[in-house]
């Protein structure tokens, strides 16, 4: 008995229970894994497949929990030896944080999730992991995350008139109509935390709303200068496959992830205000009223040539605007951000849906500067920093684990 270790003689009083539920009881706390001799029953991964479910979440959910499972127990393991805990107050304020991006209370998220069959501990315990996680980076990493002010002179460096950047962009634009801004907010927070290129092009083929999800998302070559100022300094601090965080545009939730950034000889001209013009086709995006704008789009070469177009029609049909890039509602100013003087964008519609919008870029009105917020791109480059860690430390705990499927 002296050699009979602590470990072995709870998983023997396991089995001992085990054997005296019912079968069914039996199959659904049986073990799915075992982690470090941290068990993982069937009953969690069934759980935690429903709460995907809930979330949205795509691919093969199964597989989807089970990792996640597995993470989480890592996770809590090194934390345990680390000595880390997360108090009451920091499960609760994390529970409100993450409700709170669905507008919804934890009572109303509760309830939700009792609708749906999942229990409130499953919530719980997926909290706890992620706060514990993130102590785990912090305790053992802040000393190693220091951005210094070089890096951040050479992201300013980036946008400055010494030099040009052109950026390789895919995006993503999410609908989310009325009643549904909910969803489209966790399916942005899921896409936001995405590094891969192929699963980035994948979201975009199966859940965009752009024109360019055909393509996988992908957007041609652009002047850093050309996007609207909150999203080149989120651009300017990302690395290749890094996205955007979610960026919330009229019915919709748009991402871009990074492909590609170059420097040029061309100096950065910021544009400080566009022309443009926009021309309204009812039906939204049907084929009919997209083959009317098809027509429309082969018969001009200008903004001017709009005004042939919209001759005895309503004076509402075709507006022309000079505004600051600020004042520019922001799905329109990232449509125009892609288009060169005189082309032409029909991606977007107004009234629900019901109107197609033909946009066309008159012109811009530039200056060489750009203003980035130093402390932006410090808090940018420091979450990037540690999520790097992160990463690291949870491949290295998966490969020195010991993981055994029952």
């Amino acid at each position: 008995m002296r050699s009979f270790k602590p470990t072995r003689l709870i998983l023997a009083c396991v089995s001992i229970l085990m054997l005296s539920l019912p079968v069914s009881a039996q199959s659904k706390f049986a073990p799915a894994v075992v982690v470090n001799d941290k068990v993982v029953t069937n009953f969690e991964v069934e759980q935690r497949v429903k709460l995907l479910q809930l979330l949205r979440q795509p691919g093969n959910l199964e597989e989807e929990a089970l990792n996640g499972l597995i993470d989480d127990r890592l996770r809590l393991q090194t934390a345990g030896q680390l000595g880390i805990s997360v108090p009451e107050e920091d499960i609760e304020a994390g529970m409100e944080e993450f409700v709170s991006r669905a507008d919804l209370t934890v009572e109303q998220f509760g309830q939700l999730l009792a609708g749906n069959g999942i229990e409130m501990q499953t919530f719980r315990d997926f909290v706890i992991a992620g706060l514990a996680w993130r102590s785990v980076i912090r305790e053992r990493f802040t000393q190693r995350v220091n951005i210094t002010e070089s890096e951040i002179d050479r992201a300013i460096a980036l946008s400055s008139n010494q030099s040009g950047v052109r950026v390789l962009l895919s995006e993503i634009i999410l609908p989310a109509p009325p009643g549904q801004e909910a969803s489209a907010r966790r399916r942005a927070e899921q896409i936001s935390q995405m590094t891969s290129l192929g699963a980035f092009s994948s979201a975009a083929q199966s859940s965009s709303a752009s024109a360019s999800r055909g393509r996988g998302g992908r957007i041609d070559w652009m002047p850093i200068g050309n996007l609207p100022a909150p999203i080149r300094a989120q651009i300017l601090t990302l690395s290749p496959g890094e996205v955007t965080d979610p960026i919330e545009i009229p019915n919709a939730i748009a991402l871009f992830q990074l492909r590609a950034i170059e420097e040029t000889d061309t100096p950065d001209e910021q544009a400080i205000s566009v022309e443009y013009a926009t021309y309204f086709i009812a039906g939204g995006q049907t084929e009919k009223a997209q083959s009317q704008a098809t027509n429309i789009r082969n018969q001009i070469d200008t903004c001017d040539d709009l005004y042939g177009i919209a001759k005895g029609q309503p004076e509402e049909r075709l507006q022309r605007e000079t505004l600051p890039v600020a004042e520019v509602p922001q799905d329109i100013a990232l449509e125009l951000a892609k288009l060169d003087d005189n082309e032409v964008s029909t991606a977007l519609t107004r009234s629900n849906g019901q109107t197609l919008m033909l946009l066309m870029l008159c012109g811009r009105v530039t200056e060489q500067t750009v203003d980035v917020s130093r402390e932006d791109i410090r808090a940018r480059l420091t979450n990037q920093r540690f999520s790097s860690y992160a990463d690291g430390l949870l491949a290295d705990l998966r490969a020195e684990a010991f993981i055994s499927y029952p």
